[in-house]
């Protein structure tokens, strides 16, 4: 696949809108199930009681990749890949709601799964409109260029003087 045709983005605000709640969501649930003890064991206790396979590599690894998935996504940068990540994640997000019956596991949940299903919901415009507005991939997506991670263009001063040495 063509990495300039996967940044390719627009300058939607929704897609914008929805990648910005998503950072927010990722970039407080990863460290929340690190930092908050009570929120850590309700964490613990619901991949034990899902009967989840690698429990302990799920439980250590989740909470960073989580916190990786908000920062990537509230630069906007490679959004599409990281929102199959998230995609990934929520599913099974869902399907701990749908196993586990004991809402002791779920302190700051509704005990249906309405918050994995909204944010696979926001993922999957993001997947399909790109990161939108205020993103790198909009600047690497006018840039032509897959890798452009510049938020302020080369003035053309500096552009031409970069030339004539060459």
């Amino acid at each position: 696949m063509d990495l300039i045709k996967l940044r390719q983005t627009s300058d939607n605000k929704v897609a914008t809108t929805f990648r910005l709640l998503l950072a927010l969501v990722f970039l407080m649930t990863g460290p929340m199930k690190l930092l908050a003890p009570s929120l850590a064991a309700a964490w613990s206790g619901q991949l034990l009681a899902a009967n989840l396979p690698f429990y302990l590599l799920t439980l250590w690894t989740v909470p960073y990749v989580e916190l990786a998935l908000g920062v990537i996504l509230a630069l906007g940068f490679f959004a599409r890949p990281a929102v199959v990540g998230a995609i990934g994640i929520m599913i099974v997000a869902t399907y701990v709601h749908l196993v586990v019956d004991d809402p002791s596991l779920f302190p700051l949940q509704p005990n249906e799964p309405i918050i994995s299903l909204a944010v696979i919901a926001m993922s999957l415009y993001v997947l399909l409109r790109g990161a939108g507005a205020w993103s790198l991939d909009l600047k690497a997506a006018k840039a032509g260029n897959a890798f452009s991670t510049h938020w302020v263009e080369i003035p053309a001063w500096n552009r031409n003087l970069a030339r004539e040495e060459h």
